[in-house]
């Protein structure tokens, strides 16, 4: 069977890291929210349902299946926000075809093509479409990615479930005075290197050590944790986190998730967060996580004040960010694409709207050809070029936010 992923309109609520990419492309536990849908279901991947904008700028796009989808084939179609569980596999087992809804909110459907076809090609608006098919609702229990801070929340468990059923390998060079807690639980692939004293701890959860990552000597990990392909632990301490492909990471980190392509060479605590691709954090950028009362952290989530639930909430940063060196976060800070914070040693703001250039005092707008510059030799540094469809969607982006950046002065 096929299926088609799917975007829905709530994709505003986990900007910025939705602003360049759709939600299919957001890493979680040890994958992507694409490639974990498409293990969980065993099914071909027939269509990316998502903005138009956002895909321009999604360099690695998963390849799907172009053989033509014919009026009468069944397809499973499935709201990449939703998190595979039992629920899939009862849902697509029962009443078909179906429109698949857990707490008011659609999360997918079995359904032939015929009732679905006008609204391939759609982008979110695919889900008008959906609704419109006539479907039987059928009531299930499936958890919905609603907010950013869940992809740290819920990270340990998807690290567990995407591993379970990876079978343990010990394929890179280890070396003789590193330590394997719990070796069974731990993956290490191809053209992988652990150095000496370098400690791997899953006691906590299993660890996975991707193709051609580097773990320096004395780094200890504990579990869970996901090191991406080609990403380097520079020393410290880093514990139940994801990391994606090419990151270079150094200090303590707790309970993240780094897009991919990140950079965080030198020390400083970063915890409880997440951070878009291409980030850059100087030296003793530092997140604060935890509020001096203990109370719930509020964020600022598309323009309104959203309350988490949660004590323990750092940042949530938006993709080609940069800090100068000894950048303070703090709790609950949002930071838009492509903003930069080198007022060092103070405070940044609690929101810094996309492409801000705030120097400690006061922000002013970063210009987008510099910015775009800026993001192509970043980009080089990891052998990457930015793409034609990258660049456009970081343009579309900066207009399209423009009324977003006020000027902003520091009170105080």
């Amino acid at each position: 069977m096929r299926i088609i992923l799917y975007e829905d309109r709530h994709w505003r609520r986990l900007r910025p890291l939705t602003d360049l990419l759709p939600v299919h492309a957001l890493r979680f536990g040890a994958s992507d929210l694409t490639a974990r849908w498409l293990a969980s279901s065993g099914a071909t991947l027939a269509s990316i349902e998502a903005r138009a904008d956002a895909m321009s700028g999604w360099a690695e796009a998963p390849a799907v299946d172009r053989t033509p989808l014919s009026d009468s084939e069944v397809v499973l179609v499935v709201n990449v926000a939703a998190m595979p569980g039992p629920w899939f596999d009862e849902a697509r087992s029962g009443l078909s075809p179906a429109l698949w809804v857990a707490e008011g909110r659609v999360v997918g459907a079995q359904v032939e093509v015929a009732r679905i076809r006008a609204g391939l090609g759609r982008g979110e608006d695919f889900e008008t479409v959906l609704l419109s098919a006539g479907l039987p609702a059928l009531s299930v229990e499936a958890r919905v990615l609603d907010w950013p801070w869940q992809l740290f929340e819920w990270n340990a468990a998807a690290i567990a479930a995407d591993l379970s059923a990876r079978v343990p390998q010990h394929n890179g060079r280890v070396h003789a005075s590193a330590v394997l807690e719990g070796a069974s639980e731990i993956l290490i692939e191809e053209d992988a290197m652990i150095g000496a004293h370098a400690v791997l701890d899953s006691s906590g959860g299993p660890i996975l050590v991707g193709r051609g990552a580097r773990i320096a000597p004395h780094t200890v990990v504990q579990g869970p944790c996901v090191i991406g392909a080609g990403t380097q632990l520079l020393g410290g301490f880093v514990s139940q986190s994801t990391f994606g492909p090419q990151c270079r990471v150094a200090g303590e980190v707790e309970a993240c998730v780094w897009q991919g392509y990140g950079n965080k060479r030198h020390h400083g605590f970063v915890g409880h967060s997440v951070f878009g691709e291409w980030v850059n954090l100087g030296a003793l950028t530092t997140t604060s996580d935890l509020k001096n009362n203990y109370g719930e952290v509020r964020l600022r989530i598309d323009g309104a004040e959203v309350g988490s639930g949660s004590s323990k909430v750092g940042s949530i940063v938006g993709s080609h960010v940069k800090t100068g060196i000894g950048t303070l976060l703090p709790t609950g800070a949002v930071v838009g694409v492509a903003a930069n914070l080198f007022g060092g040693g103070r405070f940044a703001p609690k929101h810094t709207p996309a492409f801000a250039w705030w120097d400690g005092d006061r922000s002013e707008t970063h210009e987008i050809d510099k910015c775009v510059a800026t993001a192509r030799t970043a980009m080089a540094r990891r052998d990457r070029t930015l793409q034609a469809g990258e660049e456009a969607a970081l343009r579309r982006l900066f207009d399209s936010t423009a009324a977003e950046r006020m000027p902003m002065t520091r009170v105080g």
